[in-house]
């Protein structure tokens, strides 16, 4: 499964997705992508989920899925600017900026 990170700066951003075989759990909420022929196209709109944000595609038989990360201000480059990133194993996704910590304004 290849995933496409679209960050976004967010407040207090909370993020989890889990992958089991086609089927992600994205903040306890099950999307079987299982159905996704290998050639076709979900649109976002048609995922009823806002971290879903872009169309998921299934490509030489690997699903594609564009999702909405969150990061938290002042995140690294690295955060600011991810990759796609390929994931294999099932279980939690390590998301881009997850464990970084926001800037605190000062007083």
């Amino acid at each position: 499964m290849l995933i496409k990170p679209n960050v976004q700066v967010r407040n207090n951003p909370s993020l989890t997705v889990v992958k089991q075989g086609d089927t992600l759990i994205i903040n306890g909420d099950v999307f079987d992508f299982s159905v996704i022929p290998d050639g076709a196209t979900l649109p976002a709109k048609a995922v009823a989920c806002e971290w879903v944000n872009g169309p998921v595609e299934r490509v030489n038989g690997e699903l594609q899925i564009t999702l909405l990360v969150p990061i938290p201000e002042g995140a690294s480059e690295a955060a600011r600017f991810p990759q796609p990133f390929t994931v294999t194993e099932d279980g939690p996704i390590a998301l881009p900026g997850a464990d970084e910590v926001p800037i605190q304004a000062e007083a």
